[in-house]
Formats: C-alpha cells, sequence, structure tokens
C-alpha cells in the first residue's frame, strides 16, 4: 500500500505530508526534515503479512526522536527491524551511538527513546513486530540490539527482509502471506535471541524460526528436478549437517517429506481435469521426478494404486 508520494503533494505540504504518513506507520515522534519545500521528496510504501507489517521508505534527509515525553502517548509496543539501504543513517538509543551504513541491520525498541537520521538521499526497509509476537524480554531485546553482527543469522535475515521486499507486492497478495510473516517474525526472534548471547533462549528460537522457512523455500521448489538438501543449505547460509540436525529436532526425514509433497501434487494433478489429457511420465516429470520408473513404484507404496489405475477410476460423487 503506498502511504505517501510527494511527487502528488504540492511543495510547501510535503513535511507536513512526510511527518503524517511517518506518525501513521510508527509511534508517536518527533519528525524534522532536513530539507524544505520542492527539496522535499519521499516515497513511503507498507505491506501486511498477517500480523507482520514491512514498511519502506525513500526520502531526503530527515530526523526522528522518541523522548521520554514521546512515550506518555499511546503507541503499540513493538520492535522494528530495519535494513539500510542506501544512505548511512544515525542511530542512538540506551547510550549507543552507531552508523548504519548500507546493507546494515539496524534494531530498534520503540518502547524506549531514540533518534535516528540521515542526510541527503536515503532508503531503509523496515519489519514492524509487535511484543507479544516476539515472545522476547525487553532485556534479551536490549542486549540483543548492540550485538546483531554478532549472530550467525545475521546474513540469513538481512538477505530474507530483502528478499521479501523485493517481491513484496506478490507475496502480500499471496494466500501464504500470513504464514510468511509468521515464519519470518519467527526468524527475527531468533536473530535477536542468538545475538543476545542468552543460551537458554537462543538456541531453541533458531531452530524454530528456521524450520519453516526451510520447509517454505523447498514446497516452493518442489517441482525442480535439483532440489537437494545441499542446495536447501545453501539458500539458507547452514551447512548440510546442520539442516539435517534442524530437521532431526522436528521429527522430520527431509527427502521423505519432499517426495512426500511432491507424490501429493502430483496425485492432485493426475486427478484434474487437465492432468487427465497428459501421460504419467509429464506428470511426474513436472513435479520434479527424472524416473518414470521410481514416480510409479514411490506413488503405488504411498497410495497402494498406480498413476495410471488411479486416474482411470471413474471420478467419485462430488461433496
Amino acid at each position: 500500500m503506498l502511504l505517501l508520494d510527494t511527487e502528488e503533494v504540492p511543495a510547501d505540504e510535503r513535511v507536513e505530508a512526510f511527518r503524517a504518513a511517518l506518525l501513521s506507520a510508527s509511534v508517536p515522534s518527533l519528525v524534522g526534515m532536513e530539507e524544505d519545500g520542492e527539496r522535499v521528496f519521499a516515497r513511503m510504501e507498507c505491506w501486511r503479512f498477517g500480523d507482520l507489517v514491512l514498511f519502506a521508505s525513500r526520502s531526503s534527509g530527515w530526523s526522528v526522536s522518541r523522548s521520554p515525553r514521546f512515550l506518555r502517548l499511546e503507541g503499540p509496543p513493538m520492535v522494528s527491524l530495519s535494513l539500510q539501504a542506501h544512505g548511512t543513517g544515525r542511530f542512538g538509543q540506551s547510550g549507543r551511538r552507531d552508523l548504519v551504513a548500507p546493507g546494515e541491520l539496524m534494531l530498534n525498541d520503540l518502547t524506549i527513546p531514540y533518534d535516528f537520521a540521515w542526510s541527503g538521499s536515503g532508503a531503509a526497509r523496515s519489519l514492524q513486530v509487535p511484543y507479544d509476537l516476539l515472545a522476547v524480554p525487553p532485556d534479551i531485546v536490549r542486549r540483543g540490539a548492540g550485538r546483531l553482527r554478532a549472530s550467525p543469522l545475521y546474513d540469513l535475515v538481512r538477505d530474507h527482509l530483502a528478499r521479501v521486499h523485493a517481491d513484496a507486492d506478490a507475496l502480500a497478495g499471496d494466500p501464504g502471506a500470513a504464514a510468511l510473516g509468521t515464519a519470518t517474525v519467527e526468524l527475527v526472534r531468533a536473530l535477536i535471541t542468538s545475538a543476545s548471547g542468552v543460551d537458554a533462549h537462543a538456541r531453541p528460537a533458531a531452530a524454530e524460526a528456521l524450520l519453516p522457512l526451510v520447509l517454505a523455500y523447498a514446497r516452493a521448489h518442489l517441482t525442480e528436478p535439483d532440489l537437494t538438501p545441499a542446495r536447501i543449505a545453501h539458500a539458507h547460509n547452514i551447512s548440510v549437517r546442520a539442516l539435517y540436525r534442524l530437521c532431526a529436532r522436528a521429527g522430520l526425514s527431509l527427502e521423505q517429506w519432499i517426495v512426500e509433497q511432491r507424490l501429493e501434487g502430483a496425485r492432485s494433478t493426475l486427478l484434474s481435469p487437465a492432468g487427465r489429457t497428459r501421460t504419467v511420465a509429464s506428470v511426474a516429470r513436472a513435479w520434479g521426478f527424472t524416473d518414470p520408473s521410481h514416480f510409479t513404484r514411490r506413488f503405488r507404496a504411498a497410495y497402494g494404486v498406480t498413476p495410471r489405475r488411479l486416474r482411470a477410476a471413474p471420478p467419485g460423487p462430488a461433496g
């Protein structure tokens, strides 16, 4: 959803329009602009994935400050995990002063004072996560905020955020948008707890966050014959051994799960009107099976009937 495009706003109204758009997407705070009039430009967009919001902005220089005075104003308790896409941000919170370079992540606890700014042209993408969804104590959030790069999940989360933004329009309109939001919240939780160094929180959160992303990736690429554990592990910046450990903790055999998902997809295709006109071999290939004989054996073992006999059976009565 487009929140603001200053090209559509008269020059003398742009500063106020920027403030209003930013505050509508965040928490009460003091917002200032580096420029005025025609030199002000901004484009703000947001997308919703269930209860998770992705906010993207590109603008001329600006600053925001949430002082104790603004904390008394009502605002949703949440954290913001931002990826600086262009320009260098200046962030201050809890006694820290950080420069946020392009390609770096920044974690902001919006329930306590902070300030942020950039000069000239800049851009950022931010995940806004309600505290009740994050389910991480504030002390862990604040400890992890200053140590994000210490987590081995840092690159994974950064790349995930960039990919979600790149395809935000399609992903937000997909039936799986809410599930993607849930998996992304779990991934943010894992990054924070991992960075905090508090082991009791970090290890379970990392596993809970990563497995849904692994399965979502595998599900999206089921029809590709080269979908292997090595490819899945590489896509998530972990070793094959770590991938197997992750699945084992969930009581899951990854290869068997992939075969089962492919078989169910092939079964649905064979029973569809369009699938009834295709050869069994072509359906098998379409679902990642390169050997039609192997496909038939696995199919009969799973469903007690060969693909050809299943398709030859008359359709059941309509529900």
